[in-house]
């Protein structure tokens, strides 16, 4: 998994292209290097101590699995793939791509021995061979290891995302909103009731979990052009960022309770079946926070707080 020094690597190795590529986006360096982490971080991360730049590109591969191990998009086995317009050409560099990841990263090396099978995900943020059937030359032409081609595509899944997320109309986006976003990009949707446990799982963490984790770390690690947005914490807490300003001009209420904290929902609703399922944070008697809209006669109050630097 990528640590502090990897993400120090990331920033200096493509932080200037990245910072041009965001400007006017609500997206930062942060979060482009946190995506990439996820996607491909356990490839550079120690690829980096041995290989250049270009090299580095080329390997971030991976994604091997077919239909029998759940894969329902296309192509879900080398007979489909080979089946489609330049299937046999791609099949063979999706293969070649295998080998030579398993030459650095010992997970593929069994998989690599195995000639049928090859690699479903392409470039440092990934682009998954389901858009084989669209844009060919994207891997045949193999411009995955053109970071700038890399770049430029991921943005656009990203804005593509937040209008699926919703948040197309927000000029800027609080950390949670970016990774919703994320989540929006791997998962293809968002549902706000399932908060970050949403998108790809691996059996511990979801896609959403890590994406955060991986977010708040990168904003631990400044460069010499751009300090990092938090302190480090100190060993075994969390990073965790200062709190963000209330700008809701509303009224402002305090919680009172006596047994246990008020449950902040993401809606005004309750689910029937499970209370607890649309709660997003829980405030302790005596917090402030300041109303957005609502009456003090109705049953819900829209609210803006600050916890946990959230």
């Amino acid at each position: 998994m990528p640590d502090r020094e990897d993400f120090l690597w990331f920033k200096t190795t493509f932080g200037a292209e990245v910072d041009e590529a965001v400007r006017g986006t609500p997206f930062s360096l942060d979060f482009l290097a946190a995506i990439a982490a996820q996607e491909t971080g356990h490839i550079w991360s120690s690829a980096r101590k041995t290989l250049n730049r270009d090299e580095i590109l080329e390997i971030c591969v991976g994604d091997t699995l077919d239909e029998d191990r759940g894969r329902r998009a296309f192509p879900r086995s080398k007979a489909q793939l080979i089946a489609a317009p330049q299937g046999q050409a791609m099949f063979d560099i999706a293969h070649q791509a295998l080998v030579a990841v398993a030459k650095q990263d010992a997970s593929f090396r069994a998989v690599a021995k195995r000639p049928e099978k090859f690699c479903h995900g392409f470039g440092i943020f990934q682009v998954d061979l389901q858009f084989f059937k669209t844009d060919p030359d994207y891997f045949l032409e193999k411009q995955w290891v053109d970071f700038g081609v890399c770049l430029k595509r991921c943005l656009e899944e990203l804005q593509a995302a937040t209008r699926r997320a919703g948040l197309e109309h927000q000029e800027n986006l609080t950390d949670l909103e970016k990774v919703h976003v994320a989540i929006a990009y791997n998962a293809g949707s968002f549902k706000p009731a399932k908060g970050l446990k949403q998108g790809f799982f691996n059996g511990t963490q979801f896609y959403g979990e890590l994406i955060f984790d991986f977010l708040r770390l990168s904003q631990t690690v400044g460069t010499p052009s751009a300090p990092a947005v938090i302190p480090l914490p100190a060993p075994g807490t969390a990073a965790v960022p200062p709190p963000t300003p209330v700008t809701a001009p509303g009224k402002t209420f305090r919680v009172n309770v006596n047994d246990s904290p008020l449950r902040l929902r993401s809606e005004p609703r309750i689910d029937k079946t499970d209370a607890n399922a649309n709660v997003i944070a829980r405030l302790p008697d005596g917090h402030l926070v300041r109303l957005v809209s609502g009456t003090d006669t109705g049953k819900f109050l829209e609210v803006e707080t600050s916890l946990n630097g959230a």
